[in-house]
């Protein structure tokens, strides 16, 4: 029984995105955009997402891809943070 408890709390979720704003300390702004099937029209639909993610080592530059996972509300937006820079801006 413990053992399914656990399995449920370390189920967060993750997200792939390029940063759009560093301008904050320790805290960036990632969008991340999906592509879905409009439920009507059947067009491809892209979708986009802003999330204020948590970046304690301040190396995340406007560009960047990074991955992001869910975590505890560290203030009223920031409720997101940066697990690994994928790649660097150019």
């Amino acid at each position: 029984m413990d053992g399914e408890k656990m399995a449920v709390r370390n189920n967060r979720k993750e997200r792939v995105g390029v940063v759009v704003s560093d301008k904050m300390e320790k805290s960036v702004v990632v969008n991340v955009e999906r592509q879905l099937m409009h439920p009507i029209y059947g067009r491809t639909v892209r979708i986009k997402k802003r999330y204020v993610a948590h970046d304690e080592t301040n190396d995340c530059k406007v560009g960047d891809m990074v991955r992001i996972t869910e975590t505890r509300p560290l203030s009223k937006t920031k409720k997101w943070r940066i697990v690994e820079v994928i790649e660097r801006a150019k």
